[in-house]
């Protein structure tokens, strides 16, 4: 028989896949508050649909986004107007990235997909004297602290889809439709190990199973 918790918990992620929104979109405004007003270049890692690259390239001379899923860079391309100064190209987030150095590296949710420390690497051999890196990513649940903020997350999911779309129900935006995969790596040891490799970088725990990571490379 069916529990009733089991019954809850059914009943609300088929109501979240009836009001679904963006938890990365989220927090594009957040990572712009991070950046200087102008600067020259910028590379967004994982860029999906482009959403983040464009908002970018409101400050930015140029911007360029890498992606492994062709497609989604497909839906990129179609999605960015000519005029505006962002390139996509297909390749992996780690040795696709053009030999250049750029003022501003963004990777949002895609990083749990790569080899963290071989990543966090690669983004600051790339980073340009006086340039910012800013990770938006997920995290498992190992601390009491994380089942604390996914607890309290869970009803303000629900009422943010429902808000956001109007209580109707709709489809999935296209910057949802990237391929996905969970979080294997908890907080702590993210924290430890990105600590090694970027020195006074700042971390933190989010609402809507996301940490956030700000360094600036001196």
């Amino acid at each position: 028989m069916t529990t009733l918790p089991h019954r809850f918990l059914r009943a609300l992620d088929e109501f979240n896949g009836a009001h679904p929104w963006d938890h990365n979109a989220h927090y594009h405004p957040w990572i712009l508050r991070q950046l200087p007003r102008r600067f020259d270049s910028a590379l967004d890692v994982g860029s999906g649909s482009g959403d983040l690259a464009r908002l970018l390239a409101t400050r930015a001379t140029k911007v360029h986004g890498i992606d492994t899923d062709s497609k989604i860079i497909a839906r990129a391309q179609e999605l960015t107007p000519s005029a505006t100064p962002v390139t996509f190209t297909t390749g992996d987030a780690l040795t696709g990235i053009p030999a250049d150095t750029y003022d501003v590296i963004t990777c949002v949710a895609v990083i749990h997909h790569l080899p963290f420390t071989r990543a966090l690497t690669a983004f600051r051999q790339h980073l340009a004297p006086g340039g910012t890196l800013v990770v938006l990513g997920l995290s498992l649940p190992t601390t009491p602290v994380d089942y604390l903020l996914g607890g309290a997350a869970s009803p303000l999911n629900a009422a943010t889809g429902w808000l956001k779309n109007k209580g109707r129900p709709a489809p999935r935006p296209a910057s949802m439709t990237a391929l996905t995969r969970p979080a294997d790596m908890g907080f702590p040891d993210i924290s430890r190990k990105a600590h090694a490799v970027l020195p006074g970088a700042r971390l933190r725990r989010r609402l809507f199973w996301r940490y956030t990571l700000v360094w600036h490379q001196r």
